[in-house]
């Protein structure tokens, strides 16, 4: 029988990945023509490579396939995307900052489930295998870059404007 809660956690992942994914490809086509676009394009792609390893955990954990949390996922996003279109109808660099955040909060959630896993896994079979040291220190490296457009957002879009 599936540890219930194991399946749910790693669900509920999978679900905040969708969100992630979903803005950073929104991001790459909102700033295409700019420095951001290829930096949102690979941030995705290194974003693609954990959720392959999330996805091969909940295939040998087992549950359900969490087809309502990856739909609460995509409508998180589209509730967050409009979000950051009422706060920022321009698109400028306060909507950056605030969804550079988003990214980074689920970035940094991302590296509390691996650290959460490896923790476990000694006495899970089923969590043994990826190299959570190094999907740790691959979260840890995202949210860096990720800070580095978040701040670049700050300083435009919380100047003073007197």
């Amino acid at each position: 029988m599936p540890n219930k809660h194991l399946a749910t956690y790693l669900h509920d992942h999978l679900a905040g990945s969708v969100v992630a994914l979903e803005l950073l490809e929104h991001l790459e086509t909102a700033h295409s023509g700019t420095d951001l676009a290829p930096f949102f394009a690979k941030l995705r792609e290194d974003i693609l490579a954990d959720r392959a390893e999330l996805d091969a955990l909940i295939g040998r954990v087992g549950g359900s396939t969490g087809t309502v949390r990856a739909a609460v996922g995509w409508l998180g996003e589209k509730a967050a995307r409009l979000k950051l279109r009422m706060d920022d109808a321009s698109g400028g660099d306060f909507r950056l900052l605030e969804a550079c955040e988003l990214v980074a909060i689920g970035i940094e959630g991302k590296r509390g489930l691996w650290v959460a896993l490896a923790e476990v896994s000694a006495s899970v079979s089923q969590l043994r295998g990826p190299d959570y040291a190094g999907l740790i220190a691959r979260a840890v490296e995202q949210r860096q870059r990720i800070e580095t457009v978040r701040l670049r957002a700050a300083r435009a879009a919380l100047r003073d404007e007197g």
